[in-house]
């Protein structure tokens, strides 16, 4: 009898260290799995986290283009709004006519065939587009001359380009508005004639 009290606590303590050692592998399997949801989540979360930084990389290179919004092109902004010339008030983009790329020649308000040619694509975009849009044309000049000669002489250019789209391409008069900022707005040194090559220039403000 006393023998089979002996293999019956045996027995027991058999079964309880092999439920121990079943317990610790659950255990371990438990706390690996664990482990494991843990390394995926971090993983999960570092992708969140790169994301996260490359949204805002994207909404600062946005905000450093609305930045870079020209003073001349806000002010048109400001004066299409004012005279409620638009349906959204926005600014869209800026298109400019130079004279080293379409030959505004010194002294001349003509439109060569290179500023044709410009101003056939950039009327062929806003069709494309076919946007409720008003452009401003506004005409630059270098700092040869008086003031007021040059004020003149930049509303000529930006009348000559108004007039061409109106003409071939029946962009609406009342669609299109023209100012001229003569010498007051250079974007380049006048000192050499490179830079008032620059300044010689149209720059037409699509708003909507």
């Amino acid at each position: 009898m006393r023998w089979n009290k002996l293999y019956l606590m045996v027995g027991i303590l058999a079964a309880l260290a092999l439920a121990g050692c079943a317990s610790k592998k659950y255990v371990r399997a438990e706390v690996g799995s664990i482990e494991a949801q843990a390394a995926q989540t971090a993983e999960r979360m570092t992708g969140v986290e790169s994301q996260v930084e490359e949204l805002q990389t994207r909404v600062g290179e946005h905000g450093e283009m609305i930045g870079e919004l020209s003073q001349t092109a806000q002010e048109a902004l400001e004066r299409a709004i004012a005279a409620g010339k638009l349906a959204e008030g926005k600014f869209l983009y800026e298109a400019v006519l130079s004279d080293d790329r379409v030959g505004f020649a010194f002294d001349d308000a003509s439109l060569s065939e290179e500023a044709r040619a410009a101003l056939d694509e950039f009327a062929a975009d806003l069709k494309q587009r076919n946007e409720n849009i008003f452009v401003e044309i506004q005409g630059h000049t270098d700092a040869i001359g008086s003031e007021k000669y040059n004020i003149d002489l930049g509303e000529q250019r930006a009348e000559a380009v108004c007039l061409y789209l109106n003409a071939q391409h029946r962009l609406p008069v009342h669609r299109m508005s023209v100012i001229s900022y003569g010498e007051s707005a250079p974007v380049a040194d006048n000192g050499t004639r490179q830079d008032r090559a620059l300044n010689r220039r149209v720059a037409l403000v699509v708003l909507q």
